[in-house]
């Protein structure tokens, strides 16, 4: 997992080809006026939705890892608290591979995502996203999606 500014984007250029364009994509867009929806960048390969929902109660929420995409998070609008575990510190549950997405149990730690910040979480990344920091708000937030395969 990567926390870090926007305009730090470029310095994580090196990790794939890939990700370099979708960090690209990130400091040469205007997020703010993204419409809610899905916006195709690179067709199945980088993609990004922009999601607006209330966020919730840590009980409500559901740890989560993906295997043929990674994902970078960038909260637009409100603050968000997002859970973190290694891979190999979680219970595996189901996986949809036609969704790319695996539950999992276990703990995990937390911090709080700011406009300005992003977060890339690889497929070795467990997370659990939408969550409420303290009472529940009102988020708008960038969920791209890299295809690593």
């Amino acid at each position: 997992m990567i926390v870090d500014q926007l305009e730090n984007a470029l310095f994580y250029s090196k990790l794939h080809e890939r990700v370099r364009r979708a960090l690209l994509y990130l400091q040469n867009t205007d997020l703010s006026a993204l419409p809610v929806g899905r916006h195709a960048i690179e067709g199945q390969r980088i993609f990004a939705s922009v999601e607006e929902f209330m966020t919730k109660p840590v009980d409500q929420g559901i740890w989560e890892a993906h295997r043929k995409y990674l994902d970078i998070h960038c909260v637009l609008q409100g603050r968000e608290k997002i859970g973190y575990a290694p891979i190999g510190h979680m219970r595996p549950g189901l996986f949809d591979a036609e969704k790319d997405f695996g539950v999992f149990e276990g703990e995990g730690d937390f911090f709080i995502a700011r406009p300005g910040a992003f977060i890339i979480m690889f497929p070795w990344d467990v997370h659990m996203p939408g969550l409420a920091v303290q009472e529940p708000e009102r988020l708008k937030k960038l969920v791209m999606k890299v295809e690593m395969a």
